[in-house]
């Protein structure tokens, strides 16, 4: 557990005015320094009910979706309710969680909820049959994107993969120039920024990625490294 990803979330306008995230993160935080880890990046559910499956929740694929390109492989929450407050979507996120081989902490109590599910035969099973069926699902998109790309090419004589960030508009290249001078070392021997801070600061910004979404370290490691 050296490095582990924050997930927030509020389902209310007033929730997201108020302390809400500030909150949660200052517990994760808390947590994380307690047990030597760093928060590599933080994901914020905004307005979306505890009764939602990971399908409806963008932070939240995002955040699968990060991990599974990287050495991350435990998200931390400040409480359970955090994840989810229906028991049922609780369990149906777990599982799917530990389907992928990640571990999900309870900040407040500090349980490896994860593990707890893998203690339990039954869910345990259900943990197999999520991993069988996700990997069906898999098979099924790889051959099924295999066939629409040869359906292209047969088509037009190539088919381009999706574009990078930068490659569609001067906009794009900006905010590359301004990331490449944030990360930059100063003169005087003072450092850059790190990806997260650089990451931070372009949220704030208010700087959308190519997708609308908030950035994380990964994608600004992404663009400086291609």
């Amino acid at each position: 557990m050296g490095k582990c990803f924050a997930y927030l979330r509020v389902s209310g306008q007033g929730q997201l005015e108020g302390s809400g995230f500030d909150r949660q993160l200052k517990t994760i935080r808390a947590f994380a320094d307690s047990k030597g880890i760093e928060v590599a990046a933080v994901y914020q559910e905004e307005g979306v009910s505890g009764t939602t499956g990971e399908a409806d929740r963008p932070a939240f694929t995002a955040m699968v979706s990060d991990i599974l390109k990287n050495g991350v492989r435990t998200i931390v929450v400040e409480s359970l309710d955090r994840l989810a407050r229906e028991l049922r979507i609780q369990e149906q996120l777990l599982i799917y969680l530990v389907s992928k081989g990640i571990s999900l902490v309870s900040a407040n109590t500090g349980e490896n909820v994860t593990e707890a599910i893998m203690a339990d035969p039954m869910r345990k099973a259900m943990v197999q049959i999520q991993g069988v069926f996700s990997e069906l699902d898999k098979s099924l998109l790889v051959n099924k994107l295999k066939k629409a790309r040869e359906a292209v090419r047969m088509d037009k004589g190539k088919c381009e993969g999706a574009k990078r960030f930068g490659e569609d508009s001067e906009e794009e290249q900006e905010v590359i120039r301004h990331i490449r001078a944030l990360r930059r070392n100063k003169r005087g021997g003072k450092k850059g920024l790190s990806y997260q801070a650089i990451a931070d600061r372009l949220n704030e910004e208010g700087t959308p990625t190519k997708r609308g979404k908030q950035w994380g370290a990964t994608q600004v490691r992404r663009i400086l490294n291609p």
